[in-house]
């Protein structure tokens, strides 16, 4: 009996792709031309997007045309825009046009660089391209490097290999749970990000052990207080394991004495990461290449180009003195995935807990030929300049306070009002929600020692002086009503 004709199951047309593809440059052109065209932070009603999808999905396909209409009309006008130059919240980032197509290609080419054998150009690529990032952060040479999603997944991958490298323990086999093992415990500053937390969780070790050491009047660990934690939990018969130092912390860009703990983990046996994902690329900085110091004597670090090098969301480099922990923490090759040389090669399923690899490397080999170390370093000494600039005049205003030092593009800040300390952080926090309000702007606080504090970021490529200048215009009639 004679089977009805298939419909076409294939692609859409080239010559359509060609046309729409076209026409969307086109768009990003202007886009990017024209940031300021959408209010930085949209109306915020939740819902509102919901409301204009179908419900249902499409049960005849749609033209491209009618699709990208719908994307224009419902989607873009209720972003949050962050390649708008008054984004200046959390850390302002940037898509730049290299990095934005570097992700095209990685797309279209569509290539998972599992194995080397699934992607070989781009498994080297990526080990060229994390090993210039190294030397921009001015790390000894030998250490490997990966390419992964956010720092999240870096820090995640530096812990279990801080777990994996005391080989009393052997979670690979046997893991944590029904054995008579000591609680780990792993120490940072109280100023940490909550991604280290997140990893206690993830791998067993708990977030009760997850350490917050105290932090000086600068929001610096303090090393005393750490070898204070470290002997006590020894006395108590814990098992410390790890030690996280940030260069940058979230809420004000300190930098906590990296020398310092770097001497202590390396006397305690401890494993060493640092969090370097805002500011580690400021060691491409002469001025800045301090910062760096006690690094090389970590045992991993990360980095998120997608932060502060101006390549497109999602970008972190991992890197790790010593691989062969982080290989055992996660080698895993089943019959199917073995190959005749991969005991010669690389292959980057074997250094995280994710079998696919993304080619997110592209986009960074791409940003960092295209600016350039030089080029990169007088992008991010203009965007300090600014911030110094912006938190010159917050000094020089009666009323207002800086309440963080400001090593970088962040800076920290308040407006003081008379009344308890929660009427006073109220003030602020109005002050702040009228400022977003105005569409113009984007700002983010923080909470420090009990203080609701504001915080200006400075980090996107297209943001100028008068942006700044308008932000705190913004602030001071705030300041004055609120």
């Amino acid at each position: 009996m004679a089977h009805p004709p298939l419909p076409d199951t294939g692609d859409l047309p080239l010559d359509e792709f060609r046309a729409r593809a076209a026409e969307l440059v086109d768009w990003i052109a202007e886009y990017l031309a024209h940031p300021e065209r959408y209010p930085v932070l949209p109306p915020l009603d939740p819902g509102a997007t919901l409301a204009a999808l179908p419900t249902a999905p499409p049960d005849a396909g749609e033209p491209l045309r009618r699709i990208l209409d719908g994307f224009e009309r419902d989607v873009v006008p209720r972003l949050t825009h962050w390649n708008h130059p008054g984004f200046l919240a959390y850390f302002a980032n940037t898509a730049s046009v290299p990095g934005i197509l570097g992700e095209l290609l990685a797309t279209a080419l569509n290539t998972n660089a599992m194995l080397w054998r699934t992607g070989p150009s781009a498994a080297e690529l990526e080990q060229r391209t994390t090993d210039w990032v190294r030397q921009m952060l001015g790390l000894p040479e030998g250490w490997f490097g990966m390419v992964t999603d956010l720092a999240s997944t870096s820090t995640l991958y530096a812990l279990a290999a801080a777990r994996e490298a005391d080989p009393a323990l052997d979670v690979r086999r046997k893991g944590l749970a029904g054995r008579d093992v000591p609680r780990l415990r792993v120490y940072c500053s109280d100023q940490a990000h909550s991604s280290i937390h997140k990893a206690a969780m993830t791998l067993g070790i708990g977030l009760e052990n997850v350490v917050a050491v105290e932090s000086d009047a600068e929001f610096r660990l303090r090393p005393e207080a750490l070898e204070r934690a470290i002997a006590a939990d020894r006395a108590a018969g814990m098992r410390p394991v790890a030690v996280v130092g940030v260069l940058g912390t979230t809420s004000t860009t300190s930098v906590d004495p990296l020398a310092a703990i770097g001497a202590i983990a390396r006397r305690e046996g401890l494993w060493f990461h640092v969090d370097a994902a805002y500011a580690g690329v400021t060691g491409c900085v002469p001025e800045f290449r301090h910062h760096m110091a006690g690094t090389e004597l970590a045992d991993s670090l990360v980095v998120n180009p997608h932060k502060w090098l101006f390549t497109p969301m999602d970008c972190s480099v991992l890197l790790v003195r010593r691989p062969e922990p982080l290989k055992r923490a996660f080698s895993l090759v089943p019959a199917y995935l073995e190959t005749a040389e991969q005991d010669a090669v690389l292959n980057y399923m074997d250094y995280g807990f994710q079998l696919g690899h993304r080619f997110r490397a592209l986009k960074l080999w791409m940003v960092i030929r295209a600016f350039g170390v030089r080029g990169i370093a007088d992008r991010l000494r203009h965007h300090c300049t600014m911030a110094a600039e912006f938190a010159t005049w917050v000094r020089e205003t009666p009323g207002w306070t800086i309440e963080a030092p400001h090593p970088f593009s962040v800076v920290c800040f308040r407006h003081d009002a008379p009344g308890t300390l929660e009427q006073s952080n109220a003030h602020n926090a109005r002050i702040l929600d009228r400022v977003n309000a105005s569409g113009e702007v984007f700002l983010s606080h923080t909470i420090l020692r009990g203080r609701y504090v504001l915080r200006v970021a400075v980090g996107n490529l297209r943001t100028e002086r008068r942006h700044l200048e308008r932000a705190w215009t913004l602030l001071r009639e705030a300041g004055a009503t609120a």
